[in-house]
């Protein structure tokens, strides 16, 4: 099994174990500049000004590009607003498109936008399109209804452990001329009511940070999981499949994508899934990254919740 592991500005440090172990990624995925995606603009950073940002992500595709890891750009916010359909906002995609196919090779666009999918198989023949994990698609009606936009599919988080489901996922992308694909740690609660609602906020918040806000969202799971009556039922209400466990998914995949964007220590994220061996809290792999303390879900077999110091 081979990852896709998604590039965080600035990191040097992720950016060179990546390099270091490129035999075992197959695609590192990225959002650029300003367009809204399903994660904070990767060009806010810290220490750098936008431009800067974009240099080091310039170089940082460059480097990977010269080592042969595939590159998948994130059109993935949930909504465009007014947008949607402008030609203009076409003309911006078309512009980078091109720069990233005749700079660095770019393989693949994932899109929740079947507009912006549409645009690419029509006028980029050589970029694949692929539906991304938050159009929460788990049937074969579902990719049958979207076959003519999409050359592959993330399937939705819930069908992670449902092997049978996978199964028959897999057999009819293969019978379409089509590609699955599969998110492994997300930290998100399954079926969860406010996931929408919180992906829209994200596509918006460049203009949601310029307002004099009266609340703060950083989402249900957190506050959900804060009362320990919830833990016993944890397992159930995630997706995320071990280290050890992924060996289970190579007939149907051969790259898994790791969630790693906003993740505090990628470098062990991906070392951990490499090696197919993790010791200690597996909640800390996930993107979310939840904490349950003073407990923590202790990876073996069985997995279990462990009072830390108990």
């Amino acid at each position: 099994m081979k990852f896709s592991v998604g590039l965080q500005t600035g990191r040097d440090s992720f950016l060179k174990f990546v390099l270091d172990n490129h035999s075992h990624v197959s695609e590192v995925y990225f959002s650029w500049g300003d367009f809204p995606n399903g994660r904070s603009t990767q060009t806010l950073h810290e220490t750098m000004a936008p431009w800067e940002a974009l240099q080091w992500q310039s170089e940082a595709l460059e480097a990977l590009h010269r080592r042969g890891v595939g590159l998948n750009l994130l059109l993935n916010a949930t909504c465009y607003g007014r947008d949607s359909q402008s030609r203009a906002f076409f003309d911006k995609v078309g512009t980078t498109l091109d720069h990233m196919f005749d700079r660095f090779g770019l393989e693949s666009v994932t899109t929740t936008s079947l507009l912006i999918a549409k645009f690419c198989k029509d006028n980029f023949p050589g970029i694949k399109t692929r539906a991304s994990v938050n159009m929460e698609i788990g049937t074969v009606q579902g990719m049958d209804y979207i076959a003519g936009y999409f050359d592959g599919y993330y399937m939705r988080r819930e069908l992670n452990r449902d092997l049978s489901a996978i199964k028959t996922l897999h057999d009819w992308c293969s019978g379409a001329g089509k590609t699955l694909h599969i998110l492994g740690n997300s930290g998100c609660l399954n079926h969860c009511s406010a996931h929408i609602f919180h992906d829209n906020l994200v596509a918006h918040e460049a203009e949601i940070s310029q307002m004099d806000n009266a609340y703060q969202f950083t989402g249900v799971c957190r506050e959900y999981l804060r009362d320990p009556a919830h833990h016993e039922s944890l397992i159930r209400d995630t997706s995320f499949i071990r280290p050890e466990d992924v060996c289970r998914y190579a007939p149907w995949f051969e790259t898994m994508k790791l969630a790693t964007r906003v993740h505090r220590c990628p470098e062990m994220v991906l070392a951990s899934y490499i090696r197919g061996k993790y010791s200690g809290d597996i909640l800390a792999l996930l993107e979310p990254a939840h904490s349950i303390y003073p407990y923590v879900l202790e990876n073996g077999d069985p997995l279990r919740i462990v009072r830390i110091g108990g």
